[in-house]
């Protein structure tokens, strides 16, 4: 629309009578609209309709229409025919050029998009679970008083191994009731089990199952001082306890007893280390396959294999220049012995601590847990050790 049609002065065929007849747009006859009045009005031009969208699109005039939205993307545009276009020609483009669609369509018939693979994940870096820096400092300071017990005076030695029987029931107990509610008594079992590792070292194997049959009877006894419900589990808990943990120990104690028995306890310590070593540097560096992923899916077949490695070695080294009479050979079946027992000790309380739902079996070693995660191979390769010992180079 030109902007000088706005206030025109009317024109013949617009407006008013004609001798043609009424033109298109005329004011209808009635009372209101005489004809001498009407020629008398001023005339109005008729506005064509423009777009929707506002007219030109540098005109915006349209966005201030009341009736309209206030702005010119909220109106929706009628789709637009290639064909309208003055510049086509049939004869140059083919008919059935597709019409664009209107604005915001989906489109019917979407072009597939081209497989992309996702992105390949980042390698991950092996991490060790626990606090190496802090792991390895209390390992060192064990390994002192371990040590320094030793060679110094055995009473105090012995001392030590009660003493971590002693927080061992002390943790498995507390995890029973926690996370079963079994109640395994303790008192009987700290006595029972102090007793049990002295009674080792100074009657034997005989103190020893004589100390063993009374803390059972203890437990049993004073389980009684409480109502009847769940004692048939709290007592068999407790039995279980008593000989998992002291009756265990106590065969360590029955090693110190021979006249070298210090060296003996350190090759029964270094082998269990050493085997733990082997089977975490191999496993961490090179284990794909799993060992018991059912019970401890962190140990693998390769893992093993570097257990039983660096244990027959080591065996062989410490009977050779450590215990009398000892071969290297018996070195390396102690060690294949001591690598087998150590793991299956690993892997038992690795299926307490799983049927119980927990990780650790205490928190008082900073980067080990607790001193039941760190007696775990230690007690069940306590008696192979004495037993091939004693089978090889006897009592002492």
């Amino acid at each position: 629309m030109n902007d000088s049609s706005w206030g025109a002065p009317p024109q013949a065929g617009y407006w008013g009578p004609s001798d043609q007849g009424p033109v298109q747009g005329a004011a209808p006859a009635g009372p209101t609209y005489d004809a001498p009045e009407a020629q008398q009005t001023r005339p109005m031009p008729i506005v064509p309709d423009e777009p929707a969208y506002g007219g030109h699109q540098d005109d915006d005039r349209g966005a201030a229409r009341l009736s309209g939205p206030l702005f010119r993307d909220e109106t929706q545009q009628p789709p637009y025919d290639v064909r309208q276009s003055p510049s086509y020609d049939p004869r140059t483009q083919p008919s059935d050029t597709p019409q664009a669609q209107p604005y915001g369509a989906v489109p019917q018939n979407p072009e597939p998009m081209p497989d992309v693979p996702p992105p390949a994940p980042a390698p991950q870096k092996k991490s060790a679970g626990r606090d190496l820096g802090a792991a390895i400092g209390v390992g060192v300071g064990l390994a002192v008083v371990i040590v320094a017990s030793l060679f110094v005076v055995k009473a105090a030695f012995v001392g030590v191994i009660a003493v971590a029987v002693v927080v061992g029931l002390w943790e498995l107990t507390s995890r029973l009731q926690e996370r079963k509610g079994i109640k395994a008594p303790l008192v009987p079992l700290a006595v029972g089990g102090a007793a049990m590792v002295v009674a080792g070292y100074v009657r034997g194997a005989e103190g020893a199952w004589v100390a063993m049959a009374l803390t059972a009877l203890a437990v049993l006894v004073w389980r009684m001082t409480e109502p009847p419900e769940g004692y048939l589990k709290d007592v068999t808990a407790g039995v279980f306890a008593a000989f998992y943990v002291p009756f265990l120990a106590t065969f360590v104690a029955l090693m110190l007893t021979a006249h070298d028995g210090a060296w003996r306890v350190l090759t029964f310590l270094l082998l269990t280390v050493v085997s733990d070593t082997g089977a975490y540097a191999i496993g961490w560096r090179f284990g794909t396959h799993k060992l018991a992923p059912r019970i401890s899916p962190g140990k693998t077949r390769e893992g093993l294999f570097g257990a039983v490695s660096f244990a027959m070695v080591a065996g062989a080294l410490c009977m050779q220049f450590l215990i009398d009479d000892g071969s290297w050979w018996q070195g390396l079946v102690l060690g294949l012995a001591v690598a087998a027992s150590a793991t299956l000790g690993d892997l038992g309380e690795s299926m307490i601590k799983r049927d119980l739902g927990i990780k650790d079996m205490g928190t008082l070693l900073p980067g080990h847990g607790g001193i039941m995660d760190r007696l775990d191979s230690l007690l069940p390769t306590a008696p192979v050790v004495w037993l091939l010992l004693v089978l090889f180079v006897g009592s002492g």
